[in-house]
């Protein structure tokens, strides 16, 4: 079992106590008979677990209610599931940007036709932001948007696109125009299934997940797919991220600990010259960097959690931090784990070779880390500049 002292910091509330002891309860025993061997058949099947167990409800807002995304919940949620599961974390984590958007700028009836959908897992939700060319720099896709009378016409190539394939919705961003840059960005509700929309390449990872490179030539979709204004999609984009970049820190922090416990039973049960792996200092000297970089990481995690739940309109510099350091550390409990594990540990099909892989996806996607650097920074000096 997981340490869960962290959750006596003042960070939490009852309900999400709560929540974390029923979901490790539910993930020990629905989690662990999960088929791998069809990526996306095992996708379907966990989103349909989750939400059937009521958990997809954390993952976009009740339609027509006006209260936010708890995002300490949304972490505390994927920090278990990666703990027990990565395709399970991917999985939920998902359905959560995916229709993002949709909760923070949907109208009434984007939310009443997709919400209920994807909060029951009825439905696959997928983000489309990333383009071919433009890859990290959103602000320069060339992916277009054209109004023609009462629709939109769209043409473009989308990928790295996680669901693409499987999601029955996308939240799909497009140039309208309105400006250069970054200004001139909107976001749309795109049905899967349409004319002229189609699925050219599924990409294979090291970590299998459902993605794919998606095209759209002539596709069109009511002017009503529309989210929020003309020209604001870079800002929708953004806020997103600025919500769910925190989870990506938490998913990290899950595979972490597992790879602490992990590490933790190895050097307790395998003894070397007639003692135990733990007494020796160099072993204990790992175990100690990997206790702290996990502390470290849940401290850097849930303070951003708590900010954006606290009111923060934006939590750019906190969530960036989160990502930034429990991602990268996350790489390094995992590659210590996998070190005290020795030939065992790069044996495929061994939990901490399992976790090696995930977590190299995730100082990637959201924004890699160099990119969590660069908004760091410019944070950083900028409120230097405010003083």
């Amino acid at each position: 079992m997981a340490d869960k002292t962290f959750l006596d910091w003042p960070f939490f509330e009852e309900n999400h106590r709560a929540l974390s002891a029923e979901l490790e309860d539910w993930a020990a025993t629905e989690l662990s008979d999960i088929d791998h061997s069809d990526t996306d058949a095992a996708c379907r099947d966990i989103v349909a677990r989750l939400g059937d167990a009521g958990f997809l409800r954390h993952s976009a807002v009740e339609p027509g209610s006006s209260a936010p995304l708890d995002v300490r919940s949304l972490c505390l949620i994927r920090e278990t599931l990666a703990r027990h599961d990565g395709l399970s974390d991917f999985s939920f984590a998902m359905q959560g940007l995916g229709t993002g958007a949709i909760s923070l700028f949907g109208t009434p009836d984007q939310q009443a036709e997709w919400l209920p959908l994807t909060r029951s897992g009825k439905a696959i939700s997928a983000f489309a932001l990333t383009e071919p060319q433009s890859g990290s720099d959103v602000a320069n896709g060339t992916f277009t948007a054209t109004r023609d009378g009462n629709d939109y016409v769209l043409n473009g190539d989308k990928t790295w696109i996680s669901n693409g394939g499987i999601a029955d919705v996308y939240t799909l961003f497009a140039r309208t125009g309105e400006a250069p840059g970054a200004r001139g960005l909107s976001a749309f509700i795109v049905p899967a299934g349409l004319p002229g929309f189609e699925v050219v390449e599924r990409l294979e990872t090291i970590a299998p997940h459902p993605l794919a490179t998606l095209r759209f030539s002539d596709c069109r979709i009511p002017a009503s797919a529309l989210l929020g204004t003309p020209g604001g999609g870079f800002r929708i984009a953004m806020s997103v991220l600025d919500v769910f970049r925190s989870t990506v820190a938490a998913a990290a922090l899950g595979f972490a600990r597992r790879a602490l416990d992990e590490a933790l039973i190895r050097v307790t049960t395998r003894r070397v010259q007639g003692a135990p792996l733990s007494e020796l200092q160099m072993v204990q000297g790992h175990i100690a960097d990997m206790a702290v970089d996990v502390d470290a990481s849940a401290l850097l995690v849930y303070r951003a959690a708590w900010t954006k739940d606290s009111g923060a309109p934006r939590v750019t510099r906190e969530a960036a931090m989160a990502k930034l350091f429990a991602t990268d550390h996350a790489q390094d409990v995992i590659d210590k784990a996998v070190q005290l594990h020795g030939g065992d540990g790069v044996k495929s099909g061994e939990i901490v070779e399992r976790l090696y892989r995930e977590i190299r996806a995730l100082r990637i996607y959201e924004g890699a880390s160099d990119v969590q650097r660069v908004v760091i920074a410019r944070q950083t000096l900028a409120n230097l500049q405010g003083i």
